[in-house]
């Protein structure tokens, strides 16, 4: 059975979906019955590109400028893309938003409906296009895919569509997020002029429904000695409308106690998970939350909400607050500061909670939906 899978994304820094396409396609290649194609924009390939950093094309910001210029891209990606049949194709998978025109089976990865629930996190032309398209899109595949259930719920309520098109494939951990010795770590803690187990970290892109002004609050309001011992780092880039909390992010900064890293190769922000006291997880909305999992195998404790998918991440080993209550955050992090016994109950919880999740298990789900939507 030959794959075609569409990994346009990976051209860009990974970040959730690009770390789930190139994680997948590598489990998948353990199935003797699948042949993986891939296909990025302009052209196919059978090996993976090597992950981008920020900064790798200074033509897609002036792209968002020229009207229809989004439009003009797709259309040039269709007409490459129907080679795909010349290819010996017998599946498409579309692992992001809305599938290109195929003429034959397809599978689409739905990972959230961010676009319904916050729409200022897209920008106005790509936002767009999910609306004219996207509809359409779920219904053309045979079986949707979701990272949990609770996004299947709301797809399938949402689109109106039955239970029995949707497969639920947990997403994986990564073999670099484990445990790791002080010592091994140092280096890189150092260099952002930190110690392990003495500071508190924020993961995800500076945007609105991360929800990192709470962080910043709940930070702000530990003791002046406690700021000063435990400093908050935030990785990630900057996101869409990110200027609605920049005032408060530059008095965070400007006080000393809080620091932005920005985006950080793979290898730096998994030394720096296994190295801290906390992972700070306040999202409003996420379709699975994986750098909750990527905590737990690393065993760090995680502090979040309930919101969406989170729950079935972190089970009873996360820390849960209420994504508007900065004192609740507060009170957890204080809880993990001084009480050890539950600190070290959060971490042994997670450890064994990240170990129900694989990318082997996500592959092997995603390999049943590509027989299912082949009618196997």
């Amino acid at each position: 059975m030959r794959i075609a899978l569409n990994a346009r994304i990976l051209q860009a820094p990974r970040t959730g979906i690009g770390h789930y396409v190139a994680e997948l396609v590598n489990a998948l290649r353990s199935d003797t019955d699948i042949e993986i194609e891939l296909f990025h924009g302009w052209g196919w390939s059978s090996a993976l590109p090597e992950a981008a950093m920020p900064g790798y094309s200074r033509l897609t910001p002036l792209l968002r400028q020229i009207p229809g210029a989004y439009q003009a891209r797709r259309w040039l990606e269709q007409k490459r893309f129907d080679q795909a049949r010349a290819h010996g194709i017998d599946l498409y998978h579309e692992p992001s938003l809305w599938p290109l025109a195929f003429d034959g089976p397809t599978v689409i990865t739905l990972h959230d409906l961010t676009h319904l629930h916050y729409p200022e996190t897209q920008p106005p032309a790509r936002l767009q296009e999910i609306e004219r398209r996207l509809a359409t899109g779920v219904r053309q595949a045979q079986v949707i895919l979701t990272d949990s259930q609770a996004i299947a719920d709301e797809a399938q309520s949402c689109f109106g569509l039955p239970a029995e098109r949707f497969v639920v494939a947990p997403l994986g951990v990564a073999e670099r997020f484990h445990p790791r010795d002080a010592h091994t770590i140092d280096p890189v803690l150092k260099a952002h002029a930190v110690t392990a187990r003495e500071y508190f970290l924020c993961v995800g892109t500076l945007e609105p429904r991360k929800n990192l002004r709470l962080a910043l609050r709940a930070h702000a309001l530990l003791p002046e000695a406690v700021r000063q011992r435990f400093p908050l780092l935030i990785v990630g880039m900057a996101g869409w409308q990110r200027e609605q909390f920049s005032a408060e992010l530059r008095q965070a900064l400007a006080s000393g106690h809080v620091c932005l890293l920005g985006y950080l190769p793979d290898e730096h922000l998994a030394q720096l998970l296994a190295g801290a006291r906390a992972l700070i997880f306040p999202s409003l909305y996420e379709g699975f939350g994986l750098p909750v999992l990527e905590a737990m195998a690393s065993g760090t404790p995680v502090v979040l909400t309930r919101a969406s998918a989170m729950p079935e991440v972190a089970g009873d080993a996360g820390n849960y607050i209420e994504p508007d209550n900065a004192d609740d955050l507060r009170d957890a992090l204080i809880r993990l500061l001084d009480d050890q016994v539950h600190w070290q109950a959060c971490r042994e919880a997670g450890l064994q909670r990240a170990r129900l999740f694989s990318w082997q298990r996500c592959a092997q789900a995603t390999a049943g939906a590509y027989r299912q939507a082949m009618g196997g």
